[in-house]
């Protein structure tokens, strides 16, 4: 007589990143397994959608997992032993094998060859189709238990059953928004945001906005927080990669100065004070005989360059030669340690990113496995995890994904 082997079921919570790779994933490497994606809102994969400028930062072209593990402010030890599961080449081999090239462009950022997250989320959607994966929106879960080998999922106005469940619905910005999963009696790491840009209120800097460079320093005074990078003056303050970089690595110190500190920029970075002193008569007497609104030796934007010489007080009309060394102390003190006070930040909805969620010291790494319970799995943003910009989310969001669909499909075997 045959004998049948009973259909198992994974749900997954979440329609993100991390939530398709894992159902996607479990679903092709386990013909036999049901499938289920729970996603609470209207619309799947948000975040790709508007990642990277509606482009998608798909991954970062780094393939030293040693260099790679120091792009994100936590969990360095956790990712090291889930990164070397599923690289940046695995997740560019997964794509591409999908149809899906990508790029790497010259700062390691790596997008679909397309500049367009539809073809990501495409390929996403068109691995659930092909392998049946059920999509359902708008499914809040309530909170979820274990009764006996099953897990019970509460959807208010009905309750589904489970063999495994993946929680991977991003990560929240406050602590009581984990409530739900409050009976699984896993530890919180609370919550604050990470990548915001700094908002400086009341100055004039706010009116060059659009105004970028492609390179600076930004330091947080009273801290150790340093960071280089494009920044990108903004109507509301500082934003660019070097600023989001530098609000990930600080997001608890800043959090706890209620967002309210004062921050240096270094608009010319190769060069410190002392070594921009020493340059200066040479400057000075190289273009002597030209107007310094004519003539910016930093090749900084032109804008930015005559908002310098008004910040420090020199007439546009003024020739280099004639220079006062008050003023010129002034603009020095500008071109290297331009300070700004910072009263508050600003994060961007579809693209927030958190610091915090389920303490690391209670999911295996190397399967994405809860510690505490047989067959719930986790992955992406809602661990503690979090990288700077770049594609480390990302990044990390496929890997753990990937990681849990296997353990998923390897234990619905048995």
């Amino acid at each position: 007589m045959q004998h049948f082997k009973e259909e198992k079921t994974l749900i997954v919570i979440g329609g993100g990143a991390a939530g398709f790779f894992c159902a996607v994933n479990a679903a092709r490497l386990a013909p036999n397994l049901k499938v289920i994606i729970l996603e609470k809102s209207s619309k799947v994969l948000s975040k790709v959608k508007v990642s990277g400028g509606g482009r998608c930062n798909v991954t970062h072209h780094c393939f030293d997992i040693n260099e790679l593990i120091k792009k994100y402010p936590r969990g360095k030890n956790f990712l090291k032993k889930e990164l070397f599961q599923f690289t940046p080449k695995d997740t560019i081999e997964w794509f591409e094998s999908r149809g899906v090239a990508l790029k790497a462009e010259p700062d390691g950022r790596m997008f679909p060859v397309s500049n367009s997250s539809q073809s990501i989320i495409d390929c996403l959607l068109q691995e659930a189709t092909k392998y049946k994966v059920h999509l359902r929106m708008n499914s809040h879960v309530q909170q979820f238990v274990k009764n006996e080998d099953k897990w019970i999922l509460d959807l208010g106005d009905e309750k589904l059953q489970a063999d495994f469940v993946c929680v991977a619905c991003g990560g929240f910005p406050k602590l009581q928004q984990f409530d739900w999963l409050q009976n699984l009696q896993h530890q919180i790491e609370s919550p604050v945001p990470s990548l915001f840009t700094f908002n400086i209120p009341n100055n004039s800097v706010t009116t060059l906005m659009g105004v970028s460079v492609q390179r600076a320093q930004v330091k947080v005074l009273g801290t150790k927080l340093n960071e280089e990078g494009p920044i990108m003056i903004t109507h509301w303050g500082m934003s660019g990669p070097g600023v989001l970089r530098l609000s990930a690595w600080g997001a608890r110190i800043l959090a706890e100065k209620h967002y309210h500190y004062k921050t240096h920029i270094n608009w010319l970075p190769d060069l410190k004070e002392h070594a921009l002193r020493e340059e200066w008569h040479s400057i000075r007497n190289k273009y002597a005989a030209q107007k310094m609104n004519d003539k910016n030796p930093f090749e900084l934007p032109k804008r930015l360059w005559q908002y310098f010489l008004e910040k420090a007080e020199i007439s546009l009309e003024m020739f280099w030669s004639k220079l006062p060394a008050k003023q010129q102390n002034k603009l020095i003190q500008i071109l290297v340690a331009d300070e700004y006070e910072v009263q508050g930040k600003t994060t961007f909805k579809e693209e927030f990113v958190t610091c915090g969620g389920i303490t690391l010291n209670e999911i295996e790494a190397q399967t994405m496995r809860s510690k505490l319970h047989e067959n719930l799995f986790f992955a992406g943003e809602i661990m503690d995890v979090d990288g700077i910009t770049g594609g480390f989310n990302f990044q990390h969001a496929w890997a753990s994904g990937w990681i849990a669909a296997k353990n998923i499909s390897f234990n619905n075997k048995f």
